[in-house]
């Protein structure tokens, strides 16, 4: 374990890092793409140009991007979605914004999802924000059901490792172990409460004319993301479990066993006019477990 004695500075690496990654992750930067300038990305962020290059290297050593003096910061990875049947789909792959910029097309957005921290569906909430700020779409409802793991679930992951020369970590008590699932709780907190107050102020100020976000919680280990989409759409995929170092927010780099939300591999499903076709049956089932969940099993 490596410790920094400049934590405040260390929550300003972690919270940029967090940022971009949802960015690069959601489509805000496409594959290939360039990222702004660190003079300006520091500027954006209000924080000083060494917090962005750190950020940076995080992202870096991620896989995510890739830097080349003069040449600037170049995405190479993002977070697609396999595909046969989305419009734009380019040998079956796409992004998740793409499927969110159809669905606020629609004069009205009903929403379902079921994940571990709500970080991607927070950048994609926040671009359709944009985008109706920009007059690009209008659309007048949006009903959003969000499915989150219970706090007080005893989950897998994230749990610390022990190192070479340390004793096992395997208790949910065990105080690093702790410490990463505080981490994990405010990320999901922070995310939820931004996704909340974005619509809400769309209706505050009269972009939106109904917005209701409702968010429960319930006690299943959360193994996959889901995204269901107006009753028509499923994005859907499992998380994959990992041994990665996790920085918290005091800078301090911990081994564990974790998820990598961003990297889920996602498959994308659309009803057609045939109820038992594999993509319709694929939606509705989905469809209806989230159903049951919600009301038989979520608080």
């Amino acid at each position: 374990m490596v410790k920094s004695q400049e934590a405040g500075g260390g929550r300003e690496v972690f919270r940029v890092a967090e940022d971009l990654r949802a960015r690069i992750a959601g489509g805000a930067y496409p594959l290939g793409s360039f990222l702004p300038p660190q003079r300006e990305l520091a500027t954006e962020f209000d924080v000083a140009r060494d917090t962005v290059q750190k950020a940076l290297e995080v992202l870096k050593g991620e896989g995510w991007i890739e830097s080349r003096q003069g040449s600037g910061t170049r995405v190479v990875k993002v977070m697609q979605v396999q595909s046969d049947t989305a419009k734009d789909a380019k040998e079956g792959q796409v992004t998740l914004r793409e499927f969110f910029d159809e669905a606020f097309d629609a004069p009205e957005i009903v929403l379902d999802v079921y994940t571990l921290t709500s970080e991607s569906l927070n950048t994609q909430v926040k671009t359709q924000v944009d985008r109706i700020r920009d007059r690009k779409v209008a659309p007048r409802k949006v009903a959003l059901r969000m499915l989150l793991p219970a706090q007080s679930l005893d989950s897998p992951y994230p749990r610390a490792l022990a190192g070479p020369d340390e004793p096992q970590r395997d208790r949910p008590d065990d105080e690093l172990t702790v410490r990463l699932k505080e981490r994990l709780h405010d990320i999901e907190r922070h995310n939820s409460a931004s996704i909340r107050q974005s619509l809400l102020q769309l209706q505050a100020e009269g972009l939106l004319e109904s917005a209701h976000i409702e968010i429960r919680y319930v006690k299943i280990p959360p193994v996959l993301k889901l995204y269901l989409i107006n009753g028509t759409q499923a994005v859907h995929g499992p998380y994959t479990i990992t041994e990665r170092p996790i920085v918290l927010p005091d800078t301090e780099t911990i081994r564990a066993l974790d998820v990598v939300p961003m990297d889920s591999k996602l498959m994308h499903y659309v009803k057609d006019a045939d109820p038992r076709s594999r993509s319709s049956v694929f939606v509705d089932t989905w469809q209806e477990w989230f159903d049951s969940v919600w009301d038989h099993l979520a608080r």
